[in-house]
Parts: C-alpha cells; sequence; structure tokens
C-alpha cells in the first residue's frame, strides 16, 4: 500500500471521528436551585405587650351637667392570644391601663364637682382577617374602670368624696403589623361604656356613669 493511500484513509478516519463526537449529548451544568419563598407568618401564639394613648368621654344621668366632659391620657399593659386558621384569626385580649381622665364643673346650689377615671380594664374578643404580615380586626367583650368622684355643697358646707368600680362593655376595631417575627405594632379604637352607679349620700345622692372613646397604640412580643 502506498504512502498516499495510506494518509488518505487516516484522513477518512479522524474526519468520521470528529463527526461521531459532534453527535454525542453533551452534558450540561447541574440547574440552579430553584429561590426559596419565606413562609407566610403566622399569627397563632401567645402575646404580651404596651400601649398608650388618649381618651375623651361623657358622664351621664346626673353627672352630665356636674362633671361635663373628661379627657386625659392612659397608659398600660396587654396579653392576650391569637389562633389562625387559613386567613381568619380569632383570639381573646384582656389590658389594664392607668388613666388621667378628667373633669370638674360647677352646678346650681353653688355645688363643685371633680370626676377622674383612674383606671380603666378590659377584655375582648378578637376577630380579624390577616394579610399575611397585616392584621384588621374587630373586638368587643367587658369594660371596667374605677371612677373617683367629689362634690363640694357650699350653701351646705357638705363635701363628698367617693369612688366606685363601674362595669359595662367595650367594642373597637384596628390594625396590627409584624414589624418581625416577634414584634408587632398596632393602633385601634375601643369604646367603653362603662354603666354607672349612684354616688354620695341624701340629700346629694348622684347617679352618673361614663362612656369613654380611646384612641391609642401598642407594641407587643409575640412567643
Amino acid at each position: 500500500m502506498s504512502r498516499r493511500v495510506v494518509l488518505a484513509s487516516l484522513s477518512i478516519l479522524a474526519f468520521a471521528a470528529a463527526a461521531e463526537a459532534a453527535d454525542l449529548p453533551r452534558r450540561s451544568g447541574a440547574p440552579a436551585p430553584a429561590p426559596m419563598s419565606a413562609p407566610a407568618f403566622s399569627w397563632t401564639g401567645a402575646y404580651v405587650g404596651v400601649n398608650g394613648g388618649y381618651a375623651w368621654g361623657r358622664h351621664t344621668k346626673g353627672g352630665r351637667a356636674l362633671y361635663a366632659r373628661p379627657d386625659g391620657g392612659l397608659i398600660g399593659a396587654t396579653a392576650g392570644y391569637n389562633q389562625q386558621s387559613g386567613s381568619i384569626v380569632a383570639g381573646v385580649e384582656g389590658d389594664v391601663a392607668a388613666t388621667a381622665v378628667k373633669s370638674s364643673g360647677v352646678a346650681p346650689g353653688p355645688v363643685t364637682g371633680a370626676s377622674r377615671l383612674t383606671s380603666l380594664a378590659t377584655a375582648r374578643a378578637r376577630v380579624g382577617v390577616a394579610l399575611d404580615r397585616a392584621l384588621i380586626y374587630g373586638t368587643g367583650g367587658y369594660a371596667g374602670g374605677n371612677l373617683k368622684n367629689t362634690l363640694f355643697d357650699a350653701p351646705r358646707g357638705l363635701g363628698y368624696r367617693q369612688e366606685k368600680w363601674l362595669n359595662g362593655y367595650a367594642v373597637g376595631a384596628g390594625v396590627e403589623y409584624a414589624v418581625t417575627n416577634n414584634i408587632t405594632a398596632k393602633g385601634e379604637y375601643i369604646y367603653a361604656d362603662l354603666g354607672k352607679k349612684t354616688y354620695f349620700a341624701a340629700p346629694n345622692a348622684l347617679p352618673t356613669g361614663l362612656s369613654v372613646s380611646t384612641v391609642r397604640a401598642g407594641v407587643n412580643y409575640k412567643f
């Protein structure tokens, strides 16, 4: 076999090998991992917190003319528990606050008086809709407060001071947002009707009650 034939045969073999290699499937790199989505926030769990705000209201019955319209600030503590099912969140919440909600006035006689709501407490159910980290809710339940009233009857030279615990109900609504997995911030409006009781003795017996509206903000720690 001549050298020219050998070289031609080698060239044909090399070309065939290159063509076969081009037809082989190429090994691709490993697929990129799918991006991990953050888990949805859950409102389920117990929490404690602090709150503060402003309240205003009015006296009822005989106290309306003497004590006029009280207002003032409040600050307190909160505790509660939520249970979430789907987008629905239901729970219970209780709070107690020290308040400076007060007023004074003068009635014919002349009779002067002053009134102060020294504390306000509620125990309520909450039901709301969760939009991931935002919660919009309504609330309602029990409300009570310690109301201290004073009265001075100048013509008779009589002075009275008495405080009683009033019992009633509360309703309201609010919005809460989870800043982190453990810290939430909220703003809410609560209306509380504290009912009425009779203060003092004859001839200055005074049936009176109190209703207050509160606007407050709070920060909670969720366990």
